[in-house]
């Protein structure tokens, strides 16, 4: 399906920062981007949008440049990147990976899977191994904790949902070490010692706050 973003002129300069209706993006002094039907989806009161198009070209780069503008600072000074990658980030820093050497994926579970993969340190940003096919399904949707929520089951129910699609990423991806997170970390003891795969997986050392810790890493690093 052939992607579209179509750019209008907006100059509302009393309206928030950036707001969005009915699939539409709207940045003041900027551009709305609608976005329709892809690449960005509306999910409740969240515009989704595929980290293929956090590019220097694409989405990332309109708003480097409206925060910037706005914040009047240069756009060297602002940094946007995939949640994941931000969290991946803090987990190699000073998490559950650091000084970890090899292949380290970290992926975060929550209403979806988040995805970040790292050699030696170095980010291979904006993967998506959330939307891997499980099953005929997107894996997220047979393996994040938003399941275990949604059909209320136990830790102990949920853990194979997990190892299958652990697995299944096993199967083209050989890392050396696996950091699980998101919310579910804190309850880490109860499903982790569960899991079968070949990899070895440990708890998010920074938990559900990885994400906010790694974007304030980036940030002063310049990322």
């Amino acid at each position: 399906m052939q992607r579209r973003v179509h750019h209008r002129a907006h100059s509302d300069e009393q309206r928030p920062l950036v707001q969005h209706e009915a699939g539409v993006v709207q940045v003041p002094g900027l551009h709305a981007l609608t976005l329709h039907p892809e690449p960005g989806e509306r999910a409740g009161h969240v515009l989704q949008v595929p980290a293929e198009v956090l590019t220097p070209g694409g989405l990332r780069g309109a708003a480097e440049r409206l925060f910037a503008e706005r914040l009047g600072r240069s756009r060297e000074d602002v940094v946007v990147l995939n949640d994941a990658d931000a969290a991946g980030m803090a987990e190699l820093r000073s998490g559950a990976a650091a000084g970890h050497r090899g292949l380290v994926l970290v992926l975060t579970f929550g209403t979806g899977i988040g995805s970040a993969l790292f050699m030696d340190g170095h980010l291979i940003p904006n993967t998506e191994f959330g939307h891997t096919e499980l099953d005929g399904e997107d894996a997220e949707d047979i393996a994040a904790a938003s399941v275990k929520e949604n059909l209320g089951l136990s830790y102990q129910e949920w853990a194979p949902h997990v190892n299958h699609y652990l697995q299944s990423l096993e199967r083209f991806v050989w890392p050396d070490l696996i950091v699980a997170g998101g919310g579910v970390s804190k309850k880490a003891h109860k499903w982790v010692p569960l899991l079968q795969n070949r990899t070895p997986v440990v708890a998010a050392g920074l938990r559900n706050d990885a994400g906010i810790i790694g974007a304030a890493t980036a940030a002063v690093a310049g990322t």
